[in-house]
C-alpha cells in the first residue's frame, strides 16, 4: 500500500467517523427538543389541572351554597303556606261565628274596584302599552 493510499484511508476513516459524531451530535439535539417540548406540555398540563381544580372547588362552594339557600327558601315557602292554611281557617272560623262578616264578604266588589280587576287579553308589549294609554287618565283633585 501505497501512502498516498494510506492518507486516503485514513482521511476517509475521519470523514467517516466526523459523519459518526455529527449524527450522534443531531439525533441528541433532536431529543433535547423533544426533551424541552415535552417539559413545556407537562408543565402547561400541570397549570391547566391546576386552574380545573380551583374551577371545581369554585363551582362546588357555589353548589353547596345555592343548596342551603334553596333548602331556606323551601322551609320559608313551607313556613309561610302553614301560616296561609291558619290564616284561612281562622277566616272560615270568623265567618262562620259572625253573620256580619259572612254577609260583607259575600258581597259582591263596588264598581271602581271590579273595574280594577278587569283586563282585556293582552299580546305583547305593544298590545299592553295601547291598553295602558288608552285607559281613563285619573285627573288631580280640584280644591
Amino acid at each position: 500500500m501505497t501512502t498516498l493510499r494510506q492518507a486516503l484511508y485514513g482521511a476517509a476513516l475521519l470523514a467517516a467517523l466526523a459523519l459518526l459524531i455529527w449524527g450522534g451530535y443531531q439525533r441528541l439535539q433532536a431529543e433535547l427538543g423533544r426533551s424541552a417540548l415535552a417539559q413545556e406540555r407537562l408543565a402547561n398540563t400541570n397549570a391547566r389541572i391546576e386552574r380545573d381544580a380551583t374551577t371545581i372547588t369554585t363551582l362546588h362552594t357555589t353548589l353547596s351554597s345555592e343548596r342551603q339557600a334553596q333548602a331556606s327558601l323551601q322551609q320559608t315557602s313551607q313556613d309561610l303556606r302553614r301560616e296561609l292554611d291558619v290564616r284561612k281557617q281562622q277566616i272560615k272560623e270568623l265567618k262562620r261565628e259572625n253573620a256580619e262578616l259572612r254577609e260583607w264578604a259575600a258581597a259582591q266588589l263596588p264598581v271602581a274596584a271590579r273595574r280594577l280587576r278587569q283586563r282585556p287579553a293582552i299580546t305583547g308589549a305593544d298590545g299592553y302599552r295601547n291598553w295602558l294609554s288608552g285607559r281613563d287618565a285619573l285627573h288631580p283633585e280640584r280644591d
